[in-house]
């Protein structure tokens, strides 16, 4: 399995859907209190972006727009923050 495969895997199967279930929750727990705080409205913009992000990855990767050298950094990357997520 190639890199950009790898790549295109993990945004795919965990880092999307994760961020997708951490959107719901957030949500979820705003529509409960009725408001969001500043550090709600916060985290959810910046899930948002962060999913538009890979969106944007996966789009450029299916167009074979990005180096091996960037790939491989965003994989180390991409790898990295779930490690320490799941630590």
């Amino acid at each position: 399995m190639t890199s950009a495969e790898k790549l295109k895997n993990l945004l795919e199967i965990e880092i999307i859907p994760d961020l997708e279930v951490a959107i719901d929750e957030l949500f979820s727990a705003i529509d409960k209190a009725k408001s969001a705080s500043k550090e709600q409205k916060d985290d959810l913009e910046e899930m948002r972006e962060m999913r538009t992000e890979c969106f944007a990855i996966v789009e450029e990767l299916g167009r074979d727009e990005l180096e091996e050298d960037e790939i491989e950094e965003l994989l180390a990357e991409l790898i990295d923050m779930k490690t320490e997520e799941d630590a």
